[in-house]
């Protein structure tokens, strides 16, 4: 199978990549957008779970990753609901892991477990503390915090695909650890995360869309418009669903046309987040 990404290029993929791209709980990631419901008030921010975790599994891979950090790569976000971290809003989850939660058993009941057995990998592999490549703590760089933070920037319009190629060719590992060669590559990086953090993610408008998706999804769940199974499913069959509801369909169009904002702005969203900062690491350039 051939794949290709607009910041990593094109690749011929083993058939266990392939069959695992195919496979229904990886296809589902289409219709899940990476920035829940930011989408709503930012068009041009409609990249999906999809792209990412595509994108994760060719970085693990061009930087020398083997086939199980691969894999473990590609299936990563595989148990993100729909809407991705809104419902983490919905369920009160203070440390935004809910997709980390359900992992386990969303694996456990999907074709996954199947597909690795075909090729002699069991689903220990997804969650190898070994994949250093793939996920480390803050403030470390890590395949996937790389891929997010570079993909929301550039569809969000903050950077261009030559600041991406040249910051990649900047990157190296070290002891199993994603690093980068020059301390320019390194402030680059910082300052892009930080921008991500103040201007994407804390951007007023989408703190509005996902905080009103939030409570309008737990009003459905409330009305047994929706059940918390149906979250397991997609984007567009959650707002198919709220949609179906007169009062919700009428709440979401509020949301679309950022009506309540100055007021949600004025009063401040009450949300707390996380403080996330980068200190790459600097590796010896040869």
């Amino acid at each position: 199978m051939m794949t290709s990404d607009i910041f990593y290029g094109n690749f011929e993929l083993e058939p266990i990549l392939g069959d695992l791209i195919n496979s229904a709980p990886v296809q589902r990631l289409k219709n899940v957008h990476q920035g829940g419901a930011t989408f709503l008030v930012s068009p041009n921010a409609g990249h999906s779970r999809y792209e990412h975790s595509i994108g994760v599994m060719l970085l693990v891979r061009t930087l020398g990753g083997n086939l199980k950090e691969q894999v473990a790569g590609l299936l990563h976000d595989v148990s993100h609901t729909a809407f991705s971290h809104v419902i983490d809003y919905v369920l009160k989850q203070k440390g935004e892991d809910y997709h980390e939660q359900i992992f386990e058993e969303v694996i456990a009941k999907s074709t996954i477990p199947s597909i690795l057995s075909n090729y002699g990998f069991s689903t220990s592999v997804l969650e190898d503390p070994g994949h250093t490549l793939l996920d480390m703590p803050l403030p470390a760089l890590c395949a996937d915090r790389i891929d997010y933070t570079i993909r929301d920037l550039y569809h969000f319009g903050l950077i261009d695909i030559v600041e991406i190629h040249n910051f990649l060719n900047e990157l190296g590992v070290q002891d199993g650890k994603i690093g980068v060669k020059s301390e320019k590559a390194a402030s680059w990086i910082t300052g892009k995360y930080l921008q991500l953090n103040n201007e994407y993610f804390r951007k007023p408008e989408h703190i509005f869309a996902n905080t009103r998706v939030s409570k309008l999804i737990a009003l459905g769940l409330d009305k047994g418009v929706i059940v918390l199974s149906d979250l397991w499913r997609d984007d567009p069959a959650v707002l198919s669903m709220i949609k179906s509801d007169p009062h919700l369909n009428v709440e979401l169009e509020k949301i679309k046309g950022l009506d309540g904002f100055k007021s949600f702005s004025d009063s401040g969203s009450g949300i707390v987040f996380k403080e996330r900062t980068l200190e790459p690491m600097l590796i010896n350039a040869t």
